[in-house]
């Protein structure tokens, strides 16, 4: 199935509403037979400014303005800055509706800016990994022998050498009704030898308690 739409109008689309007033031909095939989730998980301004700007390059190629102000990068500063304090907040803030009132520059913009802050973290990250390997490379050569061991301990704890890696080993052991109730039996038939051994033995004339029956391990 596929849809015409054609809109035709002289003004230049400064924002995603006002595509709709611009002066282009697209050819839209919807994807039919999609569930519709009741569900409103808040979409990451991450994949949010991706998806819109995967949009905006596709209207580019026929047409769409995309020159980038002043105002633009400032609003986009904006948006990153609230995003770096609070990612839940801000992307929950960037709604659709309001995403869609941004111009198209300050989407890039938005997406460009993010882009380069995931990198820098990840280049961060690398950099320090790389400091700490060659500090400890540094001191496997310091006289103190106590500082050579420890410092070659710890290269080989990196995950890339992997020589000496910590394993916890959990083991879980499943025991049948019958053997439990068995051992039950056992530790309280030791308790009942030690009672017979003891001097100073208290009679309660409220009757005899079957502890089986009571905890309900009787003979089914």
């Amino acid at each position: 199935m596929r849809l015409h739409y054609s809109v035709r109008c002289n003004t230049v689309p400064t924002s995603v509403l006002d595509l709709r007033k611009s002066n282009m031909t697209l050819m839209l095939t919807p994807d039919l037979g999609v569930p519709i989730s009741p569900d409103t998980n808040i979409v990451d301004l991450r994949e949010r400014a991706a998806a819109l700007c995967g949009t905006v390059e596709l209207l580019e190629e026929h047409g769409l303005d995309t020159s980038t102000t002043q105002g633009d990068k400032d609003l986009a500063a904006t948006i990153v800055e609230a995003y770096a304090a609070n990612p839940e907040k801000t992307s929950k803030t960037v709604s659709t509706s309001r995403a869609a009132k941004l111009t198209p520059a300050s989407l890039i913009q938005t997406r460009n800016i993010l882009d380069e802050f995931g990198t820098a973290v990840a280049r961060h990250a690398v950099e320090i990994r790389h400091l700490v390997t060659n500090k400890l490379l540094l001191e496997t050569e310091n006289p103190d022998p106590r500082v050579r061991i420890r410092a070659l301990e710890l290269l080989g704890k990196i995950t890339d050498v992997g020589l000496f890696t910590d394993k916890t080993e959990v083991t879980v052991t499943h025991q049948s009704t019958d053997d439990l109730r068995k051992k039950l039996r056992e530790k309280f038939n030791r308790l009942i030898d030690r009672t017979h051994d003891a001097t100073d033995i208290v009679e309660i004339d409220d009757g005899v308690i079957d502890v089986h029956s009571e905890l309900g391990l009787g003979d089914e």
